[in-house]
């Protein structure tokens, strides 16, 4: 079943059951058939073309070193002030709190990944948990946490590279971004650094959070980073439960604003063999006193390539013939 308009170059490709298939007119489709600048500039480079650490992959390392190696020139030329301090004693308001299953299936990744991915998440909690964000203090992922390394007791969990979910020494820990990075959205704080993976790698099973909303970690030059810019000091404080990664923002006082984050405009495409999914991360700011909506602000727009075959969901055929190529 295909459906499709004559005045656009993209068309739709349907794969939900006919019997949960809402009748889509051509004429609603004039609006949303416009590939939007992010999805041209992931989308045209991909076709046909691979980067040049899957052509030589003997590159891959060499270009790791020297990221890593920038990356630690500017840490100490950079005059940032980094959150370091901590407190075992809770600061008095929770501001946010949120919890991620551990041990989730997911695709045909093997599951003792994700119970060495445990391991790695209390080692890298106990250098996160009870941490101060004192006013104009940037909190650094890579900066607390530090190199995932064997000496330090991490172990094999899984990573992603390329897309792929493979075995790596301290796989697992950018669940702990990621959890930062929801609180983060729902507080004050501002994000001053935050890379998302290029890949979507896992279909939908059990997803509690919209996807797009999480982070690449890759010691030390892909980071997690935000910045405290009001007046009062915020704390972290994050474990391993017995089902649940656990973690909550703490204040001194009451914040004058609370925040609801959200996905619009999701879709999939298909650009020649590849699938490609995007949304729009939202977030809502209302005033605590008077429940008051003050401002929307779009967060980001996700583009990725899709790893797996898209089933139960519409999927828009793209012909990239009909743009031109990117320069």
């Amino acid at each position: 079943m295909q459906k499709s308009t004559t005045t656009s170059a993209l068309s739709f490709v349907d794969t939900t059951p006919t019997d949960t298939v809402d009748d889509i007119r051509a004429d609603e489709l004039d609006e949303q058939d416009e590939l939007t600048p992010a999805e041209l500039a992931r989308m045209l480079p991909r076709v046909g073309e691979r980067r040049w650490s899957q052509r030589v992959p003997a590159l891959y390392p060499m270009a790791i070193r020297y990221h890593r190696a920038r990356r630690r020139i500017e840490w100490m030329r950079s005059d940032t002030a980094y959150a370091r301090a901590k407190q075992g004693e809770d600061l008095p308001i929770r501001v946010k709190r949120h919890k991620s299953l551990l041990l989730r299936q997911l695709g045909e990744t093997e599951m003792w990944m994700q119970h060495n991915k445990v391991t790695n998440l209390k080692l890298a909690c106990a250098q996160v948990d009870g941490v101060l964000i004192r006013p104009g203090e940037t909190f650094s992922f890579n900066k607390l946490v530090g190199n995932a390394t064997r000496r330090k007791g991490y172990v094999k969990g899984m990573r992603l590279s390329n897309g792929q979910a493979k075995p790596g020494i301290g796989g697992g820990i950018c669940q702990l971004a990621n959890l930062l990075h929801w609180m983060v959205l729902h507080s004050p704080l501002t994000v001053t650094q935050r890379s998302n993976h290029s890949f979507d790698p896992f279909p939908d099973n059990g997803r509690v959070l919209p996807w797009g909303v999480g982070c690449s970690i890759v010691y030390n030059y892909v980071d997690l980073q935000f910045r405290n810019d009001t007046d009062q000091t915020f704390q972290l404080r994050v474990g391993v439960g017995e089902r649940y990664l656990e973690g909550e923002i703490l204040a001194e006082q009451p914040t004058r604003s609370s925040y609801r984050v959200f996905a619009r405009g999701e879709r999939f495409l298909l650009a020649g063999s590849e699938y490609f999914r995007r949304n729009e991360i939202w977030r809502t700011v209302i005033d605590r006193r008077t429940g008051s909506r003050l401002e929307d602000e779009l967060i980001r727009e996700n583009v990725a390539l899709v790893k797996y075959l898209p089933t139960g969901v519409n999927v828009i055929d793209v012909d990239l013939r009909q743009y031109p190529p990117a320069s």
